[in-house]
């Protein structure tokens, strides 16, 4: 990503002062959570984009203002997501409601929603508000669904794949259709990179649930098995539920002891559930890859094949 290094650089200081607020309780909160880091796969997905799409392959000054909105977006969902799941860190830094409390972490999260939306109002483009603000009622959507479904063993891959797709890949598809729209590029086109975000995301949900099992706690910034206590049930434990009837019991006990979401953890590695899971990912990966492959490949499409292809390295 030695290409964008610049870009990425600009965008980690136009964030800071996006999200400059009058309030200095509202501004370390919101501060707090840029200064938490993060990969910045987003914008950098945005940015490889523009360069593909552009003619010149410069990124142009609207598409630099999307790659942040879409970030400061991910952060708000990330804050009120760390509220409903009581999760106390987020890359290893204490989360907001951890740092301050609910009300005023669900503020800074609201607070960081409106900042995005204004920003957003100001790209003076429709079609890209309408998309952008799609996102923001999928993570809504997505919340709901899964708080409908917390601790439901009945859930099935296609409800897990459509929550995963309102709490992660929406974003991911309709800001990469917006880069393209934004670029004045044929509707094709636009299709074409709505779903390499849609598979790219959803690959992205599916490993951050291996993860979840898997990873160390120092590397996933938070206690692994998150999930299972906060009744997220997801693509591995699914898998392993048909094999591992005894699982059922710890499910309807919602996971209370600490024993029981170790010994989980372990019958989930002993199934090839996370085999079958990574499968899953890798088939969205595939996708995702074949549609640039396949019509993109005579640009400069290299640097955005690599960054599509590590998200899957994340678990190897």
């Amino acid at each position: 990503m030695m290409s964008i290094q610049t870009e990425l650089k600009q965008l980690n200081k136009n964030l800071h002062k996006m999200i400059a607020a009058e309030n200095p309780i509202l501004y370390s909160a919101a501060e707090q959570l840029f200064s938490a880091g993060g990969k910045r796969i987003r914008p950098a997905i945005i940015f490889l984009i523009s360069k593909l799409v552009n003619k010149d392959q410069i990124i142009s000054t609207e598409q630099k203002r999307l790659a942040e909105i879409t970030e400061i977006i991910h952060t708000a969902s990330l804050v009120h997501d760390d509220i409903i799941d009581n999760c106390d860190k987020r890359r290893g830094i204490e989360t907001v409601h951890n740092a301050f409390n609910n009300k005023i972490a669900v503020l800074a999260g609201d607070f960081l929603f409106a900042q995005s939306s204004w920003y957003l109002a100001n790209l003076n483009n429709l079609d890209v508000v309408k998309n952008i603000s799609k996102i923001i009622t999928d993570f809504a959507e997505g919340e709901v669904q899964q708080g409908m479904t917390s601790f439901d063993s009945q859930i099935s891959i296609q409800e897990y794949t459509e929550k995963s797709f309102y709490k992660t890949a929406s974003l991911l598809a309709c800001s990469c259709k917006a880069t393209t729209i934004l670029n004045k590029s044929h509707k094709i086109m636009q299709n074409d990179f709505y779903l390499y975000g849609k598979h790219l995301g959803l690959a992205f949900q599916i490993i951050d649930d291996i993860l979840d099992l898997t990873g160390l706690p120092k590397d996933l910034g938070k206690p692994a098995g998150s999930d299972l206590i906060n009744g997220n049930l997801t693509a591995p434990l699914i898998f392993t539920l048909n094999k591992k009837p005894e699982l059922q019991k710890m499910i309807d006990q919602e996971f209370q002891f600490k024993k029981n979401v170790n010994e989980a953890v372990n019958m989930i590695k002993n199934t090839n559930a996370i085999q079958k899971a990574k499968d899953i990912a890798e088939e969205h990966i595939q996708l995702a890859m074949h549609i640039i492959k396949s019509k993109y490949a005579y640009t400069n499409s290299k640097e955005l094949l690599l960054i599509t292809y590590y998200l899957l390295n994340r678990i190897n």
